[in-house]
């Protein structure tokens, strides 16, 4: 039988994704917990217009952070942090740092979107 997954299932698949399983596991078990529905044209049909538009949001975020990301090339940060007298840096540079920083040159960037 084949069937939509509602949420992720150990063994079995992710969120969104069309499997195959047996009938009695299917209805005693995946549908009434909710983690399933059963593949039925319709649902199907839902399912590749969900996957669609996922994909569209995905492609859109990724060409805003190309841009951004071509906007930032070649910039230079300078942070001030103690070091020891051999160079090294006490403690590290993290998120807000690099957000304030960026700010200062006039890039507007959230500290939870800074990844390292």
């Amino acid at each position: 039988m084949e069937i939509i997954l509602k949420e992720f299932v150990n063994g079995l698949g992710e969120v969104d994704d069309l499997v195959n399983v047996k009938a009695g596991f299917a209805r005693n078990y995946l549908i009434p917990t909710g983690k399933a529905i059963a593949a039925t044209p319709s649902a199907k049909k839902q399912l590749a217009e969900t996957l669609r538009q996922r994909e569209h949001k995905a492609a859109k975020i990724r060409e805003e952070a190309q841009a951004f990301a071509a906007k930032l090339e070649g910039v230079k940060l300078t942070i001030g942090a103690k070091t020891s007298s051999t160079g090294k840096i006490f403690g590290s540079v993290n998120t807000i740092q690099l957000a304030e920083a960026l700010e200062a040159k006039g890039f507007n960037v959230d500290r939870k979107r800074i990844t390292t």
